[in-house]
């Protein structure tokens, strides 16, 4: 059986997302409630009952995420029933390591050619601050 491989631009580089804690923390929900390979099934609206917030939230959490392309608007604009969203094939969670890289393999190729945007993240040199944590040292 395999396990569920979540993507590491999400799990590794989650803190280094500029965005608030509360897009983080939404984030990790739209990574659960997301089906394998990014599709996200749920509408807004659902999103804000389950999530427990007003849909206003949800609309802004969303489109911090949104600017950043790690959820990413279907096309075609807005149906009947509002967005719909996706995360990033980049950024989704897969069933197994052979998904998660024959994903992102797809992914790589869609970018080249145009028909997938990549992702909006800055690029970091540094590793993240250690404030608040302990200097261990070894005896």
């Amino acid at each position: 059986m395999d396990i569920p491989v979540l993507s590491p631009l999400v799990s590794e580089r989650i803190w280094a997302l500029p965005i608030g804690a509360a897009a983080v923390k939404f984030l990790n929900y739209l990574v659960y409630r997301s089906d394998f390979g990014g599709a996200i099934p749920v509408p807004q609206k659902q999103m804000a009952i389950e999530y427990k917030v007003v849909p206003s939230t949800v609309s802004v959490m969303l489109d911090q995420l949104v600017e950043l392309n790690i959820v990413l608007r279907a096309p075609g604009g807005v149906g009947k029933k509002g967005n719909t969203y996706c995360l990033h094939p980049l950024a989704a969670k897969y069933e197994s390591m052979d998904a998660l890289e024959a994903g992102w393999h797809q992914a790589l190729l869609d970018m080249r050619a145009g028909r997938l945007v990549g992702l909006n993240l800055p690029e970091y040199q540094t590793v993240p601050p250690d404030e608040g944590n302990p200097r261990l040292r070894v005896a």
